[in-house]
């Protein structure tokens, strides 16, 4: 049975897409970006910043679903410059132990709002 799920402790999406999916024992978050809940706006333009916001934003949305970053199987980030991929990096392996999820990073040409970084998770939801 597929749930949508919105947080109330993120901006409400632009689009026609919800924040996740609840689809039996997994949750699909949408991509994330840097973007501050309090503000609406994208925090400082450096990709490090925003992936730590980004991740702050997944954190939020997983925790409303009662799962957490232990969860996450499957990871997808999308990167406007390749060259920051050892920033994003950085900041990602603060967020994850071994065994670390499946990821895949992607260059892309642009992101919403001009964010630098966007990422969405896969996890599995604790009964």
């Amino acid at each position: 049975m597929r749930e949508g799920i919105n947080s109330p402790r993120l901006p409400t999406p632009i689009g026609p897409f919800s924040h996740a999916v609840r689809d039996g024992d997994r949750v699909y978050l949408s991509g994330q970006v840097g973007q501050d809940p309090s503000t609406g706006k994208l925090v400082a333009a450096d990709v490090a910043a925003q992936t730590e916001q980004v991740f702050k934003n997944v954190t939020t949305v997983l925790g409303d679903v009662g799962s957490s970053l232990d969860d996450v199987v499957k990871v997808n980030v999308y990167l406007v410059d390749m060259a920051d991929f050892a920033a994003m990096n950085a900041v990602y392996a603060k967020h994850f132990a071994q065994p670390f999820p499946a990821r895949t990073t992607v260059g892309v040409a642009a992101l919403p709002m001009g964010a630098r970084v966007e990422i969405e998770v896969v996890a599995r939801v604790r009964a």
